[in-house]
């Protein structure tokens, strides 16, 4: 695919260009103190030189010498002033010597910061980075992974089958090698229709309904009866994943915080709601789980919405903890319309408040002056390599790596592969913690009932995985987990263990619950071990598509 690889081309000169701009500014830096110091020693000998030039010459009657002990040269300094003299060239130079074994480290070390005090427990975790793709439910990608929660089997032979409406079949999950999916609507009708009542039963029904007469090909609305929502994918086609997956931790619990599409999806994930506000005043805000203040790219209509309800950065702003939201410039990875299959079709970037960028619209974000946090993807690659991660990044991806149909599975593996890469091969690997999850289950099976813990959710099953060097070995999660877990988790990290929760968090708003504290909600601590050793890093190859085929039946 040119332009996939035009993009990932595009991203790594930009971290390139960076890192070496970032590498002459230490170098630069190192210079200058050393010229400095040389500076000073030469100002030192100069003075040095011209006092002595303007000394008295000694008398030329000898002493007594009972007196050579008592009395100095007429006009010289006392020996107390002489070596106040010589101190500052002194100091100079032990200072010199300092630097240059501190600069001799730093190039040792790859130019790392200082150590600092080992801390202990879940505080061992300086960076949390959050990785967010697109439409996958958890049995279409891990449905068959060994000891996981995934497609019932009986005497070897699946347990489950879905109705096909189009056929008058019951249909199996099936393997599927497409690299191309469809899926089907994913959005609050669409969710409820799948469920069905915990049926797990109306995916090929809502897929086979998705709406038509779309002018791209690959729409997915255009499909006719053919679906593909039942597939599913195993190792031979996300190696990677898996490899994360027996590797580290797998999540086979982890539920979209809210039964709908992504920009609520989204909302959630750096906010614990979504909802809709009349201004910027958070007392006017009321809870929206499908029509959410839109941003202007939103059927075009052109005014930005207020999201006035206190999210996540406020908190973290407040306390002083450093974050980034970082943007894969293209168009953005889903519709614009939430039932609908469709083709992304609008512009994605740091600069470009969207659907899947929704917090410069955040009344916390501009007030705090905050904008500038939203950033290119390649300030995340550059950040990885020269050990500067924010303490929180969230990663959002464009519609040709997103695995948001029609996007290539294999391009979303590669462009997330490259992401943890950096991280692991960076300064920062030894204190941080990835989080990766898809933000909605695009239409695709999944035999598991979501549970209700308020009126906005759960949301369907996603795939989640924890790649850390103190995550656990080939652990899988059987807890119930949202992308609430990860504020949770954030929170007890940086802030102590504060909420967003309007009785106490300093900026109250009508949310209706506190995601954090639903007592259904797991800890995402079980899947650590802080008493281990650091483990080393997985690098594994980043393998762009080369050819791709359309998965159906």
């Amino acid at each position: 695919m040119p332009e996939l690889a035009v993009a990932f081309a595009m991203a790594r000169l930009q971290y390139l260009a960076r890192s070496w701009a970032a590498h002459a500014y230490h170098c630069l830096d190192e210079r200058g103190i050393m010229e400095a110091l040389a500076a000073k020693r030469r100002e030192a000998r100069e003075k040095a030189d011209m006092d002595h030039r303007f000394d008295p010459p000694p008398p030329t009657v000898r002493p007594a010498p009972s007196a050579i002990r008592r009395a100095a040269p007429p006009g010289a300094a006392p020996p107390r002033a002489a070596a106040a003299r010589r101190l500052p060239l002194t100091l100079v130079l032990l200072l010199a010597a300092t630097l240059l074994a501190a600069a001799a480290a730093r190039v040792q070390a790859g130019w790392q910061p200082l150590a600092r005090q080992a801390p202990s427990g879940i505080h061992k975790i300086r960076h949390v980075v959050i990785i967010m793709q697109e439409n996958r439910s958890f049995d279409s990608y891990f449905g068959t992974y060994p000891g996981a929660d995934g497609i019932p089997m009986r005497g070897g032979q699946y347990a489950v089958c879905v109705h096909d409406p189009g056929s008058g079949r019951c249909v199996e999950p099936y393997h599927d090698a497409a690299d191309l999916n469809h899926g089907g609507p994913h959005g609050t009708a669409a969710a409820a229709a799948d469920v069905n009542s915990g049926k797990m039963d109306g995916f090929i029904a809502q897929a086979e309904h998705a709406r038509k007469g779309c002018r791209d090909p690959l729409d997915p609305a255009c499909g006719g009866s053919s679906t593909d929502v039942m597939g599913y994918h195993d190792q031979r086609e996300i190696p990677n994943y898996w490899a994360y997956a027996s590797h580290y931790v797998l999540q086979d619990h982890m539920f979209e915080p809210n039964a709908s599409w992504s920009l609520p999806a989204h909302l959630f994930m750096v906010s614990e709601w979504s909802a809709r506000c009349s201004d910027d005043n958070p007392a006017t805000c009321g809870n929206a789980l499908e029509t959410p203040g839109y941003p202007p790219d939103y059927h075009h209509i052109g005014r930005a919405p207020h999201y006035a309800w206190t999210d996540l950065t406020w908190l973290l702003h407040r306390q002083g903890v450093s974050w980034g939201y970082y943007v894969f410039t293209g168009n953005e990875p889903d519709t614009a319309d939430d039932d609908e299959m469709a083709t992304p079709r609008q512009k994605l970037s740091a600069k470009t408040a969207g659907i899947w960028n929704p917090l410069p619209f955040f009344t916390t974000v501009q007030e705090d002056g905050e904008l500038g946090n939203v950033r290119s993807v390649g300030d995340f690659f550059l950040a990885a390599q020269t050990g500067t991660l924010p303490a929180v990044s969230w990663i959002c991806p464009n519609d040709k790596v997103s695995e948001h149909p029609p996007g290539l599975v294999s391009a979303g593996q590669a462009y997330v592969t490259s992401l943890i890469d950096a991280v692991m091969q960076g300064p920062d690997w030894n204190s941080t913690a990835i989080f990766l999850a898809w933000d909605d289950w695009g239409g695709f099976y999944d035999h598991v009932k979501p549970p209700a813990v308020d009126r906005n959710g759960y949301g369907l099953r996603v795939p989640g995985l924890v790649i850390s060097p103190y995550a656990r070995a080939g652990y899988v999660d059987h807890q119930t987990l949202s992308f609430d877990a990860y504020v949770k988790f954030i929170e007890d990290v940086f802030l102590g263990g504060q909420r967003l929760d309007p009785a106490t968090d300093g900026r109250p708003d009508p949310r209706p619950t506190v995601r954090e504290a639903v007592a259904i909600l797991g800890d995402l601590r079980h899947d650590f071990d802080f008493n281990q050793a650091p483990r080393p890093p997985l690098i594994l190859p980043v393998v762009m598509p080369s050819r791709h085929t359309a998965g159906g039946r």
